[in-house]
C-alpha cells in the first residue's frame, strides 16, 4: 500500500470516551486516516463532531445508512476503506450488516451483536462477503498477553489444568444509595435491556475475561455454572457475576466479573495453571508477565526486552522501561486489521483467522457465553452448555 487507509466511524461523537480511544489508536502508527463518519443519531451532534475532527462537511452524515450508501458509491481510494463501529450494543448488527453488504470492511466494538442469533447471522454475512471483520477485544492487544499466548502454544506450561479470570470494577457502587432513593431509575444505557441486551456486567466486562482466557489458552468453554446478581436497587440487569467453567480438554476454571467491587478500578487479571508452569497477568500492570514454577523461583518477564518472543516484539513500540498501555493495545488490533485490509485491497487477503485480531467467530463465542451465563443463573446456577 502506498497510501493511508481511509477510515469512517459510526458513533463516538462528542462526549463519547470509547470513540476517542478508537480514533487515537487508529492514528497511532500513521497508517490510518479518519475521513468520514456518522457520529451520532442526532444529525446536529454528528455535524458538530465532524467539525471537531476537521472533516469535510460532505463526509459527515446524518445516518449510517446514508453514510454506507454514499461512501460505497465513491471510487476506491477516495471512499472509506473500512468503518469503525463504536455505537451502542443494539446497533452493532444493523450497522455492520449495512456496511458489509455495501462492500466495506468493518472493525466493531464488542459485544458482536444484541443477541447470539444476530451474531450468527452476522457471521454468515462476513463469511459470504469475504471482507475483513475485526472485533475490538482490546486486551488481546497487549504485548505480554501475546507473549503469554505464545508460551502456552509452545507447550511451556504443559497441559492446562486451571484458568482463573477476574474483572472487578467498583465504579457502580456509587449508584447504590442513589438508586435506592430514586426508586431504581436506569442511570445509563448499559442497564437498559432494550439497548444492552440480556446482560450488563457479564456482557460488558465478563465477556473480556472469557475472551482473554480463550485467546491465551486456545481452549473454548464447554459448560458454565453461573450466579449473576443485581445489587443496585431497581436495576433490570446484572452488576455482578461469578461462575465455574469447564473447558475443552478437561481444564477447569473460575470467572468473576463485578461492577460493585468497591475500591477496584479496572482490575482485569488472569492466572493460568499448567503441569509445568503457570502464568499471571494484570491489566493494571500490563507490561509485566509473571511465570511461576514448582521447583525454581518465579520469573517476571517485561515488555520491550530482547528475551521476549516475536509476538510480543511485533506489538511493542517503545524501548523497555517506557510503559505501553491501553491505547497501544487498541492500536495493535487496528494495526493487524490494517494489514488485513491492505492485503484485501491488493488481492492478497488470507481470511480473517490468518491475522492476529479477534474476529466474528470470537464474537459469536462471546454472545454464546453471555446467553449461557444468563440461562444458567436463571436456573439456579445449573451447568449449562456454551
Amino acid at each position: 500500500m502506498n497510501r493511508k487507509l481511509k477510515m469512517g466511524m459510526v458513533g463516538g461523537g462528542r462526549g463519547a470516551f470509547i470513540g476517542s480511544v478508537h480514533r487515537m489508536a487508529a492514528n497511532l502508527d500513521g497508517k490510518i486516516e479518519l475521513v468520514a463518519g456518522c457520529f451520532s443519531s442526532d444529525s446536529e451532534k454528528s455535524r458538530l463532531s465532524g467539525e471537531d475532527f476537521f472533516l469535510s462537511p460532505d463526509r459527515v452524515y446524518g445516518s449510517f445508512e446514508e453514510m454506507a450508501e454514499k461512501e460505497a458509491a465513491l471510487p476506491l481510494g477516495e471512499r472509506i476503506d473500512f468503518v469503525s463501529i463504536v455505537a451502542r450494543n443494539d446497533l452493532h448488527y444493523k450497522v455492520a450488516k449495512k456496511f458489509l453488504e455495501s462492500g466495506i470492511h468493518v472493525i466493531c466494538e464488542k459485544p458482536l451483536a444484541f443477541s447470539k442469533a444476530q451474531g450468527e447471522e452476522l457471521r454468515a454475512i462476513v463469511e459470504k462477503s469475504g471482507l475483513v471483520f475485526a472485533l475490538t477485544h482490546n486486551y488481546t492487544g497487549y504485548p505480554m498477553v501475546k507473549e503469554a499466548k505464545a508460551m502456552v502454544a509452545e507447550g511451556k506450561l504443559g497441559k492446562i489444568l486451571k484458568i482463573v479470570a477476574e474483572y472487578p470494577q467498583g465504579y457502580a457502587i456509587g449508584a447504590y444509595d442513589e438508586a435506592a432513593s430514586a426508586g431504581g431509575a436506569i442511570s445509563n444505557w448499559r442497564m437498559d435491556p432494550s439497548i444492552s441486551g440480556v446482560s450488563n456486567c457479564i456482557g460488558d466486562i465478563g465477556s473480556h475475561a472469557e475472551n482473554l482466557a480463550q485467546y491465551i489458552t486456545g481452549l473454548k468453554l464447554e459448560e458454565i455454572a453461573a450466579d449473576l446478581n443485581t445489587f443496585i436497587p431497581g436495576r433490570k440487569l446484572d452488576d455482578d457475576g461469578s461462575m465455574l467453567c469447564r473447558y475443552e480438554g478437561g481444564a477447569r476454571g473460575v470467572l468473576y466479573a463485578s461492577q460493585i467491587s468497591t475500591g477496584d478500578e479496572n482490575n482485569l487479571n488472569i492466572r493460568i495453571y499448567g503441569t509445568k508452569a503457570s502464568l499471571e497477568w494484570h491489566q493494571e500492570h500490563p507490561n509485566e508477565l509473571t511465570v511461576k514454577f514448582a521447583d525454581k523461583p518465579r520469573e517476571v518477564w517485561r515488555r520491550g526486552n530482547s528475551y521476549n518472543g516475536s509476538a510480543a516484539s511485533k506489538n511493542t513500540r517503545l524501548p523497555f522501561g517506557h510503559p505501553e498501555a491501553f491505547i497501544e493495545a487498541f492500536a495493535n488490533i487496528y494495526l493487524a486489521a490494517a494489514e488485513a485490509i491492505s492485503d484485501s485491497i491488493e488481492g492478497n487477503f488470507k481470511g480473517n483467522e490468518a491475522y492476529d485480531y479477534p474476529n466474528v467467530k470470537d464474537g459469536v463465542d462471546g454472545m454464546a457465553f453471555i446467553e449461557a451465563a444468563v440461562k444458567s443463573s436463571a436456573n439456579n446456577a445449573a451447568w449449562t452448555k456454551v
